[in-house]
């Protein structure tokens, strides 16, 4: 745990303190950033607050007394439902400003683990909650060097790994017996392992209409033969395959054995625009030192879809954060599923991935960026056109 950074963050957002609150594990945001592990009984309810100034407070089950002593501060004990919400009084008492994983009206339901019970009993206490998301993002999204470098060292193999698969369908589609894409799924599974890299589940390899479901995920039963004449989608993602490192996270569009149509080539150039936008309005903001919140580049590359008349056809927000999970605690590129006001913070890895999902095929681009001090930077290949497969 990182206390005298969070006490010089929350005294920067002129908070009192921060509140972290669990039971039964409802809040895997706090046990990461308090460094507590993520297995274990937690069958009662515990309280540990960071001041701004100060010492951190406690406030635990008697019969689990010991589940925070790895972590500083004083202890309060409890057993009744009376002594809890005294000691909680007792505890937060000077404190007015408190932040905790809460967001108002469930804005950001990422972030958002407190109960509305417990929001209640401490507003009853006179106590004002805000959110803790920007907070949140500064403590699990922000990545070090060595995570950082294990972007780029995903993304090189990964990189690889496509452009080869790429090769393997198109010689296949053009033989006797074309792969189908649960086969492919499998193929890049196989070379994600021999990298030395890892995966959770996927990829997404999917053809002609199946493209336009962008969380498609082929299964052995239903999934089709990849053909010369098809559309071709590949969402791939990949870390190395040890603890604590990030997530590359790439798609790319295609055709097999043709040249693309002219409504295809339209499609994929609104997207690519849409995609430029983004990366060039979060460019633009690192290179000035002007702060950009994750809505604003959703907008940026919704716009272009938008105006291009395809507004409708564009289902899902523009990006996501990438850490150590691929969908991490930071800023999401986001103005439709939610309002996404975090700032994206330097030290940051983030999709940008906008797509146009028709009926008969859907087109979806996607790169990683990673921000510095004062820029930001695509991680790998930028796909300009249509892969000929």
């Amino acid at each position: 745990m990182e206390l005298e950074s969070i006490q010089r963050a929350l005294r920067e957002a002129s908070l009192d303190a921060w509140l972290f609150y669990d039971h039964h594990h409802r809040d895997p945001l706090g046990a990461a950033i308090l460094g507590l592990p993520e297995t274990g009984l937690v069958s009662r309810r515990w309280y540990y607050a960071i001041p701004a100034e100060g010492e951190p407070r406690k406030l635990v089950h008697r019969i689990e007394a010991g589940k925070l002593d790895t972590l500083p501060g004083t202890k309060g004990v409890y057993s009744s439902w009376q002594e809890l919400e005294a000691g909680l009084s007792s505890m937060l008492g000077p404190w007015q400003k408190i932040a905790m994983q809460y967001s108002p009206r469930n804005a950001i339901m990422y972030v958002s683990m407190v109960d509305a019970g417990t929001v209640e009993l401490l507003r009853a206490m006179d106590k004002t909650i805000v959110s803790s998301a920007d907070l949140v993002s500064q403590f699990q999204a922000v990545l070090n060097r060595e995570q950082l470098q294990s972007h780029y060292e995903a993304q090189r193999l990964l990189d690889e790994i496509l452009a080869e698969g790429f090769l393997t369908i198109g010689n296949l589609a053009r033989s006797v017996s074309p792969a189908t894409e649960y086969d492919a799924m499998i193929w890049f599974q196989e070379g994600i392992r021999r990298a030395g890299l890892t995966t959770d589940h996927g990829p997404n390899v999917s053809v002609n209409e199946h493209s336009s479901d962008s969380h498609y995920e082929p299964n052995a039963d239903s999934s089709r033969r990849i053909r010369t004449g098809d559309f071709v989608l590949i969402d791939i993602w990949a870390r190395r395959n040890k603890p604590g490192t990030c997530w590359y996270d790439i798609t790319w569009t295609g055709v097999v054995g043709r040249e693309p149509s002219d409504r295809e080539r339209t499609i994929f150039a609104i997207v690519r625009d849409a995609r430029n936008a983004a990366v060039e309005a979060v460019k633009e903001a690192f290179a000035s030192s002007r702060p950009i919140a994750g809505f604003e580049a959703d907008d940026a590359a919704r716009g272009v879809i938008e105006r291009a008349g395809y507004g409708a056809y564009f289902t899902h927000r523009t990006g996501h954060n990438i850490g150590t999970e691929l969908h991490g605690s930071g800023a999401h590129l986001d103005n439709l599923e939610t309002h996404d006001e975090r700032r994206i913070l330097p030290s940051t890895c983030f999709s940008v991935e906008p797509g146009i999902y028709l009926p008969e095929f859907g087109v979806r681009s996607e790169v990683n960026m990673i921000t510095g001090a004062h820029e930001a930077k695509v991680t790998g290949k930028v796909q300009e056109e249509l892969v000929r497969i």
